[in-house]
């Protein structure tokens, strides 16, 4: 029996021009760009389809921009073809993008909160001062102990357990520097720095998730019409209401995405769409199961192909 998840991209899955197709095609995708444009208060749409690599590496840019796209993505989907999920999940900001199609959110308070989330974000830790790596082909406890042992230079822990033999650091810039060394001497296979202005899922931005938190308290969340996994628990939200505790806390603390995505498995997900840009997510289920079909959806050429699996 077929078992349908989505997945929902985060930030660094923005490319320039990402959706531009979907636009085009379907009213049900510019609707969403349009409705972005205006709550947003400037011509997000110009921006992504015509703007640079570097106009869409600005946070504040980036995450509306992927938040946008993918539930352009979506909403063709589930008017278009009738394809709704059974349950999903989202990547730290694809997390926001996973609620929303489940319809805790709207779309339009979706992207508010988005757009400040991305704010509070950029302001809580001054530019340069923070800075995240990617860790490749060590264990766990090996890149928990190197954080500990860097940690006399700053703030630097895990950030984000993505797949077997990837784990993301997150703190201050000298500390995650480190800390990479540091993976690289116990027998890391390579390590990298990544392009973010903010090193998210850190204690640095627990300040952050406190003014979040403050925002998430005026608004009243619906019910979930499919169950989504939390980055925080790697559980899924028994409520709408929960989300006003844990999307905030996701910000200071790792996302659990491997054991987010074993879950799925666990229940009997066995087909994945990753829904939006990219195919970052694609990648990540490839290294924790190979045996389950993963379908990344950012074009219209991969949805034709996704329709075709689906009808076999």
């Amino acid at each position: 029996m077929k078992k349908v998840a989505f997945l929902f991209p985060g930030q660094g899955a923005q490319y320039p021009g990402m959706g531009k197709d979907f636009f085009e095609e379907f009213e049900a995708a510019r609707e969403v760009f349009l409705a972005a444009d205006e709550v947003l208060g400037f011509d997000l749409t110009s921006l992504v389809f015509n703007g640079t690599k570097e106009d869409l590496k600005k946070t504040e840019v980036t995450q509306p921009a992927v938040m946008t796209t993918s539930m352009a993505v979506f909403m063709v989907l589930k008017e278009h073809y009738q394809l709704v999920p059974q349950g999903a999940a989202g990547l730290s900001l694809g997390e926001y993008s996973a609620l929303t199609a489940s319809g805790v959110f709207n779309l339009e308070d979706s992207l508010r909160l988005v757009q400040k989330r991305a704010r509070l974000m950029q302001e809580g830790v001054p530019e340069g001062k923070g800075s995240m790596a990617a860790v490749l082909g060590l264990p766990r406890d090996k890149v928990e102990e190197a954080c500990q042992e860097a940690e006399k230079l700053g703030i630097v822990s895990p950030a984000n357990f993505n797949c077997p033999g990837q784990i993301v650091l997150a703190g201050e810039k000298d500390a995650v520097e480190k800390a990479a060394q540091l993976a690289r001497d116990k027998g890391a296979k390579r390590t990298a720095l990544l392009p973010m202005s903010v090193p998210s899922h850190c204690a640095l931005l627990k300040p952050a998730g406190d003014k979040l938190a403050e925002v998430l308290s005026k608004y009243t969340p619906g019910d979930l019409t499919f169950p989504v996994v939390s980055n925080v628990k790697a559980e899924y939200y028994k409520t709408g209401e929960e989300v006003k505790e844990l999307l905030p806390s996701q910000l200071s603390n790792p996302v659990l995405w491997e054991e987010s995505i074993k879950l799925l498995i666990k229940d009997g997900f066995n087909i994945f769409v990753e829904v939006g840009p990219g195919n970052t997510l694609t990648g990540f289920m490839k290294k924790i199961d190979r045996g389950v079909l993963c379908y990344p959806v950012g074009d219209i050429p991969a949805l034709e192909k996704l329709l075709k699996e689906l009808e076999g």
